[in-house]
């Protein structure tokens, strides 16, 4: 085990009884700055956790970083004290920074990971479905995201919100308004025909800052799937702001897409299927519009998924759905992740 990899990451490398393959599993640890980070829906005075809330003011595991940490472990351990034999080499790799894009970056730029050659990655993610699922996306998962300026010289706070209003017309979904929304879009992806609808998105997101002289200067985050449309709303972006007398000021290039393998995410939740019931396994056939994943970086290493773990209990009140104020995740998801995780890479090492 390496300890302070890219500061606070771990890597943890299971060596199998037998010759295989290296397949590698990771589980993300930052918590969320709950007050700049959550979407703006009520709050209602119900809490899950009293016995392990957040001794942090303004932070808190709002998007079930602290279950997938858990997840983790628990594969670990079962992996390592089991008297079944292993093939190859296991890589477990636990990343912080995960909400700020930044994690995944550092731990590579130390090589380590490079080092060890995994030939597949995998990891989940908590999601609004329910307890005892587990979705796959083959083909699918997450949007890439580019962040840019746009500078309107000597323009005023008219200006800037007339810029502003015709990059909006460029989205094609918006973030949800209420958690019913956020469900609501998570049951489209599953649904065939809504899904049909979702295959290319651009979700805008906006807000403004200004110079030491008061000057308004945009900010635009762009979402988009599928990510080779980069170029495309680039362009669209740089037109707009010329007809405005302005130029844009992009950040540097996109963040990648988190693409799930077709194939072996199809691969895996056949496996899944069959160990856990066909019940247990959802189809997502479209990509989820609003949120970004540094575990990208990892699928540019090697080829694998991200799952979706359903972690909500609507009889209980537990919503599920990370980054609302809400969030709760039942439990008993620990033990459904471990056990599918567990399975899925013992599969995964003995495939050639």
């Amino acid at each position: 085990m390496t300890t302070g990899v890219g500061g606070h990451g771990v890597l943890a490398v299971l060596d199998g009884s037998a010759d295989g393959p290296t397949v590698a599993y990771r589980a993300d640890m930052d918590a969320v700055d709950a007050q700049t980070n959550v979407l703006p829906f009520p709050r209602s005075d119900r809490v899950f956790d009293e016995g392990f809330a957040s001794r942090v003011p303004g932070v808190a595991h709002l998007c079930g970083h602290d279950m997938h940490t858990a997840i983790g472990i628990g594969v670990a351990r079962t992996l390592a004290q089991s008297p079944e034999p292993v093939r190859g080499r296991l890589v477990f790799v636990f990343q912080p920074a995960e909400e700020p894009l930044q994690g995944a970056r550092a731990m590579l730029d130390t090589g380590l990971v490079q080092r060890l050659a995994p030939r597949e990655f995998y990891a989940l993610h908590c999601t609004p479905f329910p307890t005892g699922t587990i979705a796959v996306s083959p083909g699918y998962g997450l949007p890439g995201l580019d962040h840019f300026r746009i500078v309107l010289p000597g323009g005023d706070e008219a200006a800037a919100a007339a810029i502003a209003a015709e990059v909006a017309k460029l989205g094609t979904v918006g973030f949800p308004r209420s958690v019913a929304e956020y469900h609501a879009a998570f049951q489209a992806v599953l649904d065939p025909e809504a899904a049909a609808s979702m295959r290319e998105f651009v979700c805008v997101a906006q807000w403004t800052e200004h110079t030491a002289e008061g000057q308004p200067i945009p900010n635009v985050l762009l979402r988009i799937w599928p990510p080779q449309r980069h170029p495309e709303l680039r362009a669209q972006v740089e037109q707009l702001a010329a007809a405005a007398g302005g130029h844009v000021e992009f950040a540097g290039d996109p963040f990648p897409a988190m693409v799930n393998s077709a194939e072996l995410t199809t691969a895996a939740g056949r496996y899944l299927g069959a160990e856990l019931g066909p019940q247990s396994v959802l189809w997502a056939r479209a990509s989820w519009p609003f949120n970004c994943e540094d575990f990208a970086l990892f699928l540019n290493q090697a080829p694998g998924a991200q799952f979706c773990l359903g972690v909500a209990d609507a009889e209980a009140g537990m919503n599920g759905a990370p980054h609302t104020p809400d969030f709760a995740a039942d439990e008993r998801a620990i033990g459904h992740g471990v056990r599918a995780m567990t399975g899925l890479l013992i599969d995964r090492l003995a495939a050639r």
